[in-house]
């Protein structure tokens, strides 16, 4: 559109010359997603929907309640305990999920009610301990007992 509308031409008309000019000179050949649906097509309407797709492109997740994200975060926490690496990590996962779900309880978060009670660590140490059997370990030679500490003097002995 780079010529202005003629005076006495009606808007619209002015608007679907241009359209159909631009359409003759081949401009909407080749677009992107030609003859493909629009996106969100059959899906009922979201009113902020311009919302939810800048934070998706911009790896962003949805700002959730106080309650809510830390029912997320203990979610996570546990998935990420039956996934560790060894005892220590699964205590330590599970004592840190915990120590927030107790501040949770003290501070007024917002969001539905916080119906969430610290994890057991012990259950969550047993049933790591169920998804990794313990690896038989074959005794290996018994290690060698450490060298004998001399005095200042090295050599010097006392003689009784």
């Amino acid at each position: 559109m780079t010529e202005r509308r003629p005076l006495g031409v009606n808007f619209e008309t002015w608007v679907d010359r241009q359209i159909r000019e631009a359409a003759e000179r081949g401009a909407f050949n080749d677009l992107p997603g030609a003859g493909k649906p629009l996106p969100g097509e059959g899906e009922p309407y979201e009113e902020m929907w311009w919302i939810k797709q800048k934070l998706h492109s911009e790896g962003l997740s949805f700002p959730l309640p106080g309650t809510l994200a830390l029912r997320k975060k203990a979610e996570e926490a546990r998935a990420a305990a039956a996934e560790a690496r060894s005892e220590d990590e699964v205590r330590r996962i599970i004592g840190e999920i915990n120590e927030e779900i107790v501040e949770g309880h003290r501070k007024a978060l917002s969001g539905p009610p916080l119906n969430l009670m610290p994890f057991d660590v012990e259950e969550a140490v047993r049933d790591w301990r169920d998804r990794h059997p313990a690896r038989e370990e074959t005794p290996g030679p018994e290690p060698a007992p450490p060298p004998r500490r001399r005095g200042p003097f090295g050599l010097f002995r006392r003689r009784g």
